[in-house]
């Protein structure tokens, strides 16, 4: 019961969250000449502010959390958040029953980017304005916001915001937790600002700024336009998006100590090796790219290849998963270029999916070293990354997940070929929505989306998106604890 008590009050104070969200939606809703999203965001503001007020009222604080209620509570403030975060476009109505509802919010909450809309230009700015700014409170993490609002003077609270994130994604910060909470929120609004402003100069309006930024700097890739960046043919807003985008999938801890540098904080993006790997790696895979798409005729100019490939790897690896062209028309060569980049992806400590870079060169290093004991085992040596050890069951560790992720995107391929996609679309697919990526190939492709699965596998999407977005162990430990005490 103290378990239940504890969880439910976090959950109020998201849901206050979400009601502050739902109130400036509904806002734009009514400056847009009060859209026919307005009742169904004041009803949704409603619902989830006295639901919300209930949960904190009817519950004590604690003063001390341990480690499974942790994870209850960063599990049921999540799903607490899509479910309420589903209302108003069940509400809203349209193309959004019950279940298209929930796909769609937890595509924005978990940062996704899949939808089920097939006309995105006909939905009200003020529901619009909603599912890009799931996304962005998706993207910086709920329970990482309820921390900072309930924490006070009281740093072991913010411990919480710490389950939301991998121990890679913290090495580089060594400080109080409060502070590194609110060093992740200063990137996050600069860089979401940064971008507005850039976006909006480059020709957008101020709307469509302000939620392709939004959009770009959680790394989802909600569009206001059906067309996705197509619409615009800008190689301006292209190339603004590139930078957000990539920063975006930066630990933000070094994008801090890059721009705000201190004593404590010597690391930035410029002198870390995961960095330079990242970003060595996108390169490669746009040089590659860019070769067979010239190759195979796909483009007429060296520099149209250039252009269509640099913002696809980019939008891909930072599993943003905006789109300027129909991918599904490329050569199966750069089909695999990007299924690995859609693997692999960003940096832990980002707003992107994934199974993170700084993981896989942890695992080849440690490979390497294996081998190296193979034929020495008395010279086996730590692995160290940027000043940071890892010894055998660091490594051990690291393995161990990529295993599990390749595992369930293994299993997801199975469903969703047994829900009659073929091969290519299902691989694609569980790639897609176990990395929080959001296009595939084939019918859920850059130009495509979701609308055509069945219920069964939209809900099977959602649950592929979450295990995703909480790296898999939070949502294991919680349904063992509960099987445990059943």
């Amino acid at each position: 019961m103290k378990t239940i008590n504890i969880t439910a009050r976090f959950i109020g104070f998201a849901l206050i969250g979400l009601f502050v969200l739902i109130t400036i939606s509904a806002l734009v809703a009514w400056i847009d000449h009060v859209d026919s999203s307005f009742s169904a965001l004041i009803i949704s503001a409603g619902i989830t502010l006295v639901c919300g007020l209930a949960c904190i009222l009817f519950t004590k604080a604690a003063h001390k959390i341990n480690i499974i209620t942790g994870y209850s509570i960063v599990t049921g403030c999540w799903v607490a958040s899509c479910l309420f975060g589903a209302l108003p476009f069940a509400l809203y109505g349209h193309e959004f029953g019950i279940v298209n509802a929930l796909f769609e919010s937890v595509s924005g909450f978990t940062t996704t980017g899949a939808s089920i809309l097939n006309d995105i230009e006909a939905v009200p700015k003020g529901l619009l304005f909603w599912r890009i700014a799931t996304s962005w409170i998706g993207g910086i993490g709920v329970v990482s916001l309820v921390s900072i609002v309930i924490s006070a003077n009281d740093d072991n609270r913010s411990i919480m915001a710490g389950m939301e994130l991998s121990t890679i994604a913290k090495e580089y910060y060594q400080g109080r937790r409060k502070q590194f909470i609110y060093r992740i929120l200063t990137v996050y609004i600069v860089l979401t600002l940064a971008s507005f402003f850039a976006l909006h100069f480059a020709g957008m309006t101020w709307f469509d700024a302000a939620t392709h930024a939004m959009s770009a700097c959680s790394t989802c890739g909600f569009s206001t336009k059906n067309n996705s960046i197509a619409f615009f043919d800008s190689p301006l807003i292209e190339g603004i998006l590139i930078v957000s985008m990539m920063l975006a999938a930066v630990n933000f801890s070094l994008v801090f100590s890059t721009f705000w540098p201190s004593g404590s904080n010597r690391k930035n993006i410029f002198n870390t090796k995961i960095v330079r790997v990242f970003l060595g790696a996108v390169a490669l895979g746009i040089l590659g790219l860019t070769i067979q798409l010239k190759l195979s005729g796909t483009y007429p100019t060296i520099g149209k290849a250039v252009r269509e490939a640099a913002f696809q790897m980019c939008s891909i690896t930072t599993t943003t998963g905006f789109a300027t062209t129909d991918t599904n028309l490329w050569p199966p060569l750069c089909k695999g270029i990007l299924l690995i980049g859609a693997l692999v992806c960003g940096c832990s400590g980002s707003t992107s999916g994934g199974i993170k870079i700084d993981r896989v060169w942890i695992a080849m290093k440690g490979t390497s070293e294996m081998f190296k004991s193979l034929v020495n085992p008395n010279k086996y040596e730590y692995v160290r990354i940027d000043g940071h050890s890892k010894d055998e069951n660091d490594i051990s560790a690291v393995t161990t997940f990529i295993m599990l992720y390749l595992l369930i995107t293994i299993v997801g391929t199975v469903v969703f070929a047994f829900g009659g996609m073929d091969f290519h679309t299902s691989l694609s697919a569980s790639i897609a929505c176990i990395g929080n990526v959001g296009p595939g190939f084939g019918e859920v492709g850059s130009m495509g989306n979701y609308a055509g699965l069945s219920s069964f596998l939209k809900l099977f999407s959602t649950g592929m998106m979450l295990f995703g977005r909480l790296e898999i162990y939070p949502i294991l430990i919680v349904l063992g604890n509960i099987v445990r005490k059943r």
